[in-house]
């Protein structure tokens, strides 16, 4: 065995190198063993030759070190200051009111990238849905979104419009000009499977009307769930309904749809009347977005005069709820909402409650086992939570940003 002596330094030919550092005189004692291996076969100068350009290597390595450390800081530091990514969403719509002022939220708000809205019968027909979604994109200039139609009826009942609540158009009454965007010609529900596919675990599905395309796309291809980032709807309540006492408007034109849907296994987040209820649009809101104008401010203002009018004629006064808006307002910023893990069903056969969204908020039920002729509790059995339930929001915050991205534009 060859012993291992570390010098101070090592002569390479007619120059001697210093090794000041301990990392370079350990570097030395490798190379040093590498050269005793050769000697055994080789001249003591081969293997010295072996050593001097090891410890060069080394000394190399040492001095790139400190600069590959520092990029990679670098690069974190970078990484770390970089603004996120748009988050990518496909809006499932069926445009009215306040369907067309959340389009305008979205499409205004770099924090999204809006891939598609696809159209669902709800507020209004198909065909009118169709065309107030063409019309609404052409307003802001982005014929790159596509607009599909989609499902022409609820899944197992006849449709219900709300021309009431949204004027004849749905759209207040405001006639916008004709379209310069075209249809998508492929089925919505094909269209949200075919994004979803392309972009696996990034598109975010945003759907404020009744949820009768998400439940076809997912009775066609259940394969979507685990490739879809998160599921925000606006619809379902946990206190009491809108279009009689137990169901929300969404929930009750489709519930069978509704069920599909909350249980399909993905996150979701429901964005309900309890929230939606305390986001009151009111006068001194819509004064402060009429100082400023453009094409798609005026059409804001004119629509939620409208909804003003429709507040104080219908509604228990102090502004109108921004329902639509808000669920995008949640994509947009999570923050703005608090969300209560339930699991949640929906009626699909009550003859009171039939679009009912039934939250268990203890995620816990009763076990009764049939003794004789009566049921004896045994136990609790817990269930798993499918659905994050909003039960809070910063309504004034999430309504300065429905003003500040359409003001002026």
């Amino acid at each position: 065995m060859i012993p291992i002596i570390t010098p101070q330094s090592v002569k390479c030919g007619s120059a001697e190198v210093p090794l000041r550092s301990r990392g370079a005189r350990k570097g030395v004692r490798k190379a040093a063993a590498l050269a005793g291996i050769s000697a055994r076969n080789a001249s003591r100068r081969s293997a010295m030759s072996v050593a001097c350009v090891a410890l060069s290597l080394g000394f190399i390595t040492l001095a790139v070190a400190p600069l590959t450390h520092a990029n990679e800081n670098a690069r974190a530091l970078a990484t770390a200051n970089a603004p996120a990514a748009p988050k990518k969403v496909i809006i499932d719509t069926d445009p009215g009111t306040d369907d067309a002022l959340a389009i305008l939220l979205a499409l205004n708000s770099p924090e999204l990238d809006v891939r598609a809205l696809t159209v669902v019968p709800g507020n209004v027909t198909a065909q009118q849905g169709l065309e107030n979604a063409l019309k609404l994109v052409s307003l802001t200039n982005r014929c790159d979104v596509h607009v599909a139609g989609g499902a022409q009826h609820p899944l197992f009942q006849k449709l219900i419009t709300a021309e009431l609540w949204h004027g004849a158009n749905g759209l207040a009454n405001v006639e916008l000009p004709p379209s310069k965007c075209k249809a998508d010609p492929r089925f919505g529900p094909d269209l949200i499977i075919q994004m979803i596919h392309e972009s696996p675990h990034e598109i975010t599905l945003v759907p404020v009307g009744p949820l009768t395309n998400i439940a076809l796309a997912l009775l066609k291809d259940p394969s979507i769930v685990p490739l879809v980032k998160e599921v925000v709807i606006m619809g379902g309540s946990i206190s009491g309904g809108n279009v009689n006492a137990a169901a929300e408007a969404n929930i009750y034109n489709d519930p069978e749809a509704a069920q599909i849907v909350f249980h399909a296994g993905w996150r979701l987040t429901m964005v309900g009347l309890d929230v939606g209820d305390k986001t009151l649009y009111d006068q001194a809101h819509l004064d402060q977005l009429s100082k400023t104008h453009g094409p798609e401010n005026d059409f804001a203002v004119k629509v939620l005069t409208f909804l003003l009018g429709q507040e104080a004629k219908y509604g228990a006064g102090g502004g109108s709820p921004m329902y639509d808006p808000l669920a995008v307002g949640t994509a947009i910023d999570p923050s703005i909402v608090s969300t209560q893990p339930m699991h949640v069903d929906v009626e699909s056969r009550g003859e009171f409650t039939r679009g009912e969204t039934v939250a268990n908020r203890r995620n816990a039920v009763e076990r009764n086992v049939l003794h004789g002729d009566r049921y004896i509790i045994e136990g609790i059995d817990q269930v798993d939570p499918n659905v994050q339930v909003c039960t809070g929001v910063n309504a004034e915050k999430f309504l300065q940003l429905l003003n500040s991205r359409l003001a002026g534009k």
